[in-house]
């Protein structure tokens, strides 16, 4: 055997001696991991392999993984779930949320601010669910799932949402069914007329299918809103979920913070301790300062922090989901109470618990986040401001244990 053969054979062998070495895919090292679930905050390593979390300890070794992300100095979560936006998106005018111009294509929102997981909220009904499924959910990377609204033709907007006729619990309650690994619950919005009819066909549906009911409560009618007491105590079941909680929308609902005397409504926290969810859907008009700075020193702290994403809040006082987060930081709420409202606590409430956690053998989708120091101003759309310091970016955004997002080539070795 000549050298050159024999120098090639040793080179195999330590190759192959290198790579069996490696038990990881890989390895984000001495960030400072919160993960509410195991109620972890503290300087930890998570180890990948095959796409979940393999191994979470004080210290992994590097060599032990083929990709090494240095996450000193940056906060590591589970991927944000962000259960209200609106990305039933499509060409078609006139379709408002629903298979339309003002619904936007999920990877090109998600991603960059560490979302791995969006729902949609009420953009389909069981009409036109087969279309959202085919054009947006199936061939999206990120993983989205849908709020089916109680509307047969989606959220088309105007007068195809008071269409009493077109609500129906049973089909709406079989669809989710026959489509359950992708359908959480059931959406009612925009209604404006003063009855309980879509309430009580969403429920219904809820009932049929076992799954949640979102509300945006109130329309058209500024003058005579219906009762969110009777809302919460009445219609709604504990596990449903109240969204827009910190809206005053001109009137067109009652408010947490009466509008008249500006104090807190108490049986909102009796409704929350009952099991109503309250979620933030910012959304371009559905949040205020003047709602939600009373609303938590009252102690109404939102169960969920969501977007309501569409064309018109990404460009204005919401633009993300990581601008909401911030939001709440600069109102004084604590970072891992923050987190846990993006990460587990909404993956409880879809009941998708496999998600929003960093157990290990869980999913491993993680968002690396950047808390940036400076002089930063939090709007809303009224133009009341929050000055804050401090702003929470997206690094390196991670799903199914691949990197599919990094703002500074942090994977990249």
């Amino acid at each position: 055997m000549n050298l050159r053969y024999r120098l090639l054979l040793l080179l195999m062998a330590f190759t192959c001696t290198v790579v069996s070495a490696q038990t990881y895919d890989m390895l984000i090292k001495g960030g400072r991991l919160i993960d509410p679930k195991n109620d972890i905050d503290a300087t930890m390593d998570i180890a990948i392999k095959d796409g979940k979390v393999a191994k979470v300890a004080k210290s992994i070794a590097g060599s032990d993984a083929s990709k090494v992300i240095d996450a000193d100095g940056l906060v590591v979560a589970p991927g944000l779930i962000d259960i209200h936006g609106h990305v039933f998106h499509g060409t078609k005018p006139n379709h408002y949320l629903s298979d339309g111009l003002t619904a936007l294509p999920p990877d090109g929102f998600t991603f960059r601010v560490g979302v791995t997981t969006i729902v949609d909220c009420g953009g389909a009904g069981w009409k036109n669910f087969e279309t959202f499924k085919k054009n947006v959910i199936e061939p999206s990377k990120t993983r989205v799932l849908s709020f089916m609204n109680i509307v047969g033709e989606g959220m088309r907007g105007g007068a195809w949402e008071q269409n009493t006729s077109d609500m129906d619990g049973k089909l709406s309650g079989i669809v989710a069914k026959q489509n359950k690994q992708y359908v959480v619950g059931f959406k009612v919005a925009h209604y404006g007329s003063r009855d309980w009819i879509p309430i009580d066909r969403a429920v219904e549906a809820g009932r049929i299918a076992d799954m949640p009911v979102i509300v945006d409560f109130g329309g058209s009618n500024a003058f005579d809103p219906l009762s969110i007491k009777e809302l919460f105590f009445n219609r709604l079941r504990p596990g449903d979920i109240y969204t827009h909680t910190y809206a005053e929308l001109n009137g067109a609902r009652e408010t947490v913070i009466n509008r008249e005397t500006r104090e807190f409504e108490p049986f909102v926290l009796e409704a929350q301790k009952r099991g109503i969810i309250f979620d933030v859907g910012y959304g371009g008009a559905s949040f205020e300062f003047k709602q939600a700075i009373p609303a938590l020193a009252a102690g109404l702290y939102p169960n969920t922090i969501s977007t309501d994403l569409h064309t018109g809040s990404m460009n204005a006082a919401m633009k993300d989901m990581l601008n909401v987060m911030t939001t709440f930081l600069a109102m004084g709420m604590e970072l891992p109470d923050v987190i846990e409202a993006s990460t587990w606590e909404p993956a409880r409430v879809i009941k998708r618990t496999e998600l929003g956690h960093l157990s290990e053998g869980a999913i491993a989708d993680i968002s690396i986040l950047h808390i940036r120091n400076g002089e930063f101003t939090q709007w809303d759309r009224t133009g009341d401001k929050v000055p804050t310091n401090q702003k929470l970016e997206c690094e390196v955004t991670i799903k199914d244990g691949k990197v599919v997002y990094d703002l500074n080539g942090r994977s990249i070795q």
